[in-house]
């Protein structure tokens, strides 16, 4: 019997800084080479449409910052909840709707700084997790752009982390070890994020688009089996 298609909604939009459109053009792009269709919308409005969230495999979003209504919110947490997975990368996921604690309670994580701006830095594979389809045969590698400090949720499966370095901004950090890729559960709903993807440059860096198609991949209704991540 032949598998039938993931059906994806790619949701972009908020500060035009992160390059929504070219970002999020990059990454549907990857998700249809491996034969997901992807709906792309431009407003927050189609999580509060149940007619199209109830018949989706996984949403992806790139939304920084913005602003959910009420029915909206309930939307995008009801179909996560339901099994629906949720994917994302950087301010599009951990920086969107500061003011819906639900939101982050599902995302896992919610951006608060980056010293420094954009810099170099070293992105670690966790030891014990290099057999997750989503880094597995990844090694370790840098990149340059926004080193994200995050408040983070203690029950995320932490793939990926960086370590932070002296800085004139924030002295106080060095040595702290921020995660970068993770997942976690929300209901019976899978959720990946990546702090990485600041803009379109990062995805210059092959494992940058690699690990959203990899979570994505997981996150989605019919992903990786269970117990995976």
């Amino acid at each position: 019997m032949t598998k039938r298609s993931l059906h994806a909604l790619l949701v972009r939009g908020g500060w035009a800084g992160h390059e929504p459109v070219v970002t999020s053009d990059i990454v549907a792009a990857l998700l249809r080479g491996a034969g997901v269709e992807v709906t792309i919308a431009d407003s927050l409005a189609v999580y509060a449409d149940l007619s199209v969230m109830d018949g989706l495999d996984l949403v992806v979003q790139c939304w920084t910052m913005g602003e959910l209504t009420s029915d909206e919110l309930a939307g995008l947490c009801g179909a996560v909840r339901s099994g629906t997975g949720l994917s994302g990368w950087h301010g599009g996921l951990c920086d969107a709707f500061r003011s819906a604690p639900e939101y982050q309670f599902m995302t896992g994580a919610q951006w608060v700084a980056h010293p420094g701006g954009k810099v170099d830095y070293q992105v670690d594979v966790v030891p014990g997790r290099r057999e997750s389809p989503i880094v597995e045969g990844l090694a370790d590698f840098t990149v340059h752009t926004e080193q994200y400090y995050l408040h983070v949720d203690p029950s995320n499966d932490v793939l990926a982390t960086t370590t932070f370095r002296s800085n004139d901004e924030a002295p106080w950090i060095d040595g702290c070890v921020m995660p970068v890729v993770w997942t976690r559960s929300y209901g019976k709903g899978r959720v990946f994020c990546s702090a990485l993807g600041h803009d379109a440059g990062d995805f210059a860096v092959p494992q940058v688009g690699e690990l959203v198609l990899r979570g994505s991949l997981w996150a989605a209704r019919d992903g990786a089996p269970a117990g995976q991540s």
